[in-house]
């Protein structure tokens, strides 16, 4: 069995090293020679480093990015609107984590490199993909060489960004969710740490709506809109960054990004599928583009896996019907904070005083709970009461030893149960909950039985 992952960036490697610890065999393609050098994805959450965690390389992630201090919100002044801090959250890890890119991706593949089930091959392109009898045939061309060759594959996974060959060879189109903006991207590095406020600012001001965050390290990041026909030299970017206390750092760089909405209307054709930038596009200001593509392949790689080793080919139908309205969710959100933190004339400003002073909005903003999948053929949703764990992520608290909670699950199907009967011919783990030392994952519990998918999505409930 061997899958294609094309694109090896984050999302296409955390793709390949899932499949290698389900037995799949794996050869990544990427179109440049080696990773990109400059940071673009600077922030994930903590239900995205469960996804690193099942990849086996959240430690060393850890260890080169930082938790994130809070969302401050400014106004066109600089005087704070509001400010929201971050807890401890649900899931094991930081709730918002900040790094740079380049640093993620070295973790990425240097545990692809240690890992015999998988292959990384730079510097190649795809020409085109054709499939006959559950095999799909690769035309690749080496950039270098300007040889050509065929590649037999189980499966393509379609991981390679915002303007994605796959996506195109196999028809799909992106589909608007909202207007795209152009933002300018400023990365900078400083000789000592800067005197600021650790958590990312935002600034709502309609005229020159911009961010400003510590990365990792000596790094800082700066965006500003752009007005129609504006760029990079009509700013004045040392005062500009001079407003958020970046003086005397260097510019390491800067890009013109256009930040869109949109989903693919199509993400799988046969064994070929898409994930990641290649299925959908989010503007930043939740911070969720890079998360929703690990969220992606942690949702299929297990179910590929399965069909590789004898499931019906159906089960892939299940990728798009659960992820594709999951970040279509999670994009309009995104499209409406950016309208209320951005937004322009003094209707907007008092609509953004109102809504802050609304009751639940701190908690809000502080979390990094996404959504709950939609009830289909692996979320059994129907009739259940308000409240219910069903399509959501099952916590992790702390469990009172050295493994965390999904080690112990196991790479397949689990069940919890806090007391309740399991039944005698369950095939998976069961882990009773009276006995790991956590009285948080108790209390959720109640006494319910709980049947977790394997990635960590609770599929079903039964009283106990």
């Amino acid at each position: 069995m061997t899958v294609v992952v094309v694109g090896a960036g984050p999302v296409g490697v955390t793709a390949a090293l899932l499949l290698a610890r389900r037995g799949v065999d794996v050869l990544v393609l990427d179109r440049h020679p080696a990773a990109y050098p400059q940071p673009r994805a600077v922030h994930l959450d903590d239900e995205s480093l469960r996804v690193l965690q099942a990849a086996g390389v959240a430690e060393a992630f850890a260890a080169v990015s930082r938790p994130m201090a809070g969302l401050r919100l400014l106004d066109g002044g600089h005087r704070t609107l509001a400010e929201f801090g971050r807890a401890d959250g649900e899931h094991g890890w930081p709730q918002a984590s900040m790094f740079s890119q380049p640093d993620l991706e070295a973790v990425l593949r240097t545990a692809l490199a240690d890992e015999p089930r998988a292959e990384l091959r730079g510097g190649v392109e795809v020409l085109h993909v054709e499939q006959r009898d559950e095999v799909a045939r690769l035309g690749v061309r080496d950039r270098a060489t300007g040889v050509e060759e065929e590649l037999v594959a189980d499966a393509v996974l379609g991981c390679d960004g915002a303007n994605s060959t796959v996506r195109r060879l196999i028809g799909s189109w992106m589909r608007d969710l909202g207007p795209s903006e152009r933002w300018l991207v400023v990365d900078l590095a400083a000789e000592a740490p800067l005197d600021v406020w650790p958590g990312v600012h935002q600034v709502c001001d309609p005229v020159r709506p911009a961010t400003f965050m510590p990365i990792a390290g000596d790094r800082y990041r700066a965006e500003f809109r752009l007005s129609a026909g504006e760029s990079a030299e009509d700013l004045d970017l040392p005062a500009l960054l001079g407003r958020f206390g970046a003086r005397g750092c260097t510019v390491v760089r800067t890009a013109e990004y256009t930040y869109a909405a949109q989903v693919a209307d199509r993400w799988r054709d046969g064994r070929v599928l898409l994930c990641g930038d290649a299925a959908h596009l989010t503007p930043p200001f939740i911070g969720q583009g890079l998360g929703l593509g690990l969220r992606d392949v942690h949702q299929l790689t297990w179910k590929l896996a399965a069909v590789l080793d004898g499931a019906d080919d159906a089960l892939l139908d299940t990728h798009q019907a659960e992820r594709a309205p999951h970040a279509t969710a999670l994009i309009r959100v995104a499209v409406l904070l950016g309208r209320l933190m951005t937004g322009g004339g003094g209707a907007a400003a008092v609509l953004r005083r109102a809504v802050l002073a609304l009751p639940g909005v701190a908690r809000f903003a502080g979390e990094s709970r996404t959504p709950p999948l939609r009830p289909g053929p692996l979320v059994r949703r129907r009739r259940l009461p308000p409240g219910s764990p069903v399509g959501w992520l099952v916590p992790q608290p702390p469990i009172g030893g050295p493994q965390r909670l999904d080690d112990l699950l196991g790479p397949g199907w689990a069940v919890l149960a806090a007391g309740g009967a399991v039944p005698a011919d369950w095939p998976g783990p069961v882990l009773r909950v009276d006995r790991l030392g956590s009285p948080e994952l108790a209390r959720w519990l109640g006494r319910r039985s709980v049947l977790v998918r394997p990635d960590r999505i609770v599929a079903a409930v039964a009283r106990g």
